[in-house]
């Protein structure tokens, strides 16, 4: 069985694009890479599409993102000719959801917020990681607390899928290093105090000394502010 303990012990010690090729064998034509454009997910997906790997790459366009973030995917496609699948909200919960609610009910409770990151992005997710077996991801150690709590190789039970975040051990400044190195499209917001992106209603600048992801649904709480997507 390749359980998320098995696979770890198997890709200690290799490069990221030697992990890559373990999983791509080990898991013909079910890896899945999922991106929002961010810093972390440009560099994965240089390595990708740069060293021609069979990972399906994806995004999630929930609708509501910056005008920013439809640059840098445009730029992505320019500049490696690669397919990358957008999957859409369900137009019927999204019709239901703003005819109900309004536009703007995120901001009105917690409960809201999640019901519709659940329509914009999990349900989306769920078909998109759909007979799928390995699922890459930009996730590293430092973005969050919660993120913390995570293994750089783990099995995702909500999804029912091995998870693997190449780039878990890495500092934000190798991530801008690799970027800057290759020359990799950026998403522009980054230089103007934005390390997180998601939705544009739901994200600002970060201030001088606040958490990686106080941007984000900043209205709430600060602690563990996940979407569901990445939930441990």
């Amino acid at each position: 069985m390749n359980s998320p303990e098995k696979i770890l012990s198997e890709i200690k010690g290799l490069s990221i694009e030697q992990s890559l090729q373990y999983l791509i064998k080990t898991f013909p034509g079910k890896v899945i890479f999922s991106t929002s454009f961010g810093w972390e997910d440009q560099v994965i997906s240089d390595i990708i599409f740069r060293n021609n790997f069979p990972i399906k790459v994806f995004t999630l366009e929930t609708g509501r993102l910056f005008p920013e973030t439809y640059y840098v995917w445009s730029r992505t496609l320019e500049r490696y000719g690669k397919p990358i699948q957008a999957y859409y909200p369900n137009t019927a919960a999204v019709e239901h959801l703003v005819g109900s609610k309004g536009p703007s009910s995120f901001y009105e409770s917690v409960e809201n917020r999640k019901e519709c990151c659940a329509i914009r992005k999990i349900e989306p997710l769920k078909r998109a990681l759909s007979g799928n077996a390995c699922w890459i991801t930009g996730i590293r150690a430092e973005q969050s607390q919660n993120r913390e709590d995570m293994e750089p190789i783990e099995w995702d039970e909500a999804n029912q899928i091995i998870k693997f975040h190449p780039i878990f051990n890495w500092a934000l400044d190798q991530v801008k290093a690799y970027i800057h190195q290759n020359n990799i499209p950026y998403n522009p917001l980054h230089d103007q105090g934005f390390p997180s992106i998601g939705c544009a209603p739901c994200t600002r600048a970060v201030k001088e000394g606040e958490d990686f992801r106080a941007g984000r649904w900043w209205w709430e709480d600060q602690d563990k502010k996940e979407c569901g997507l990445h939930s441990s």
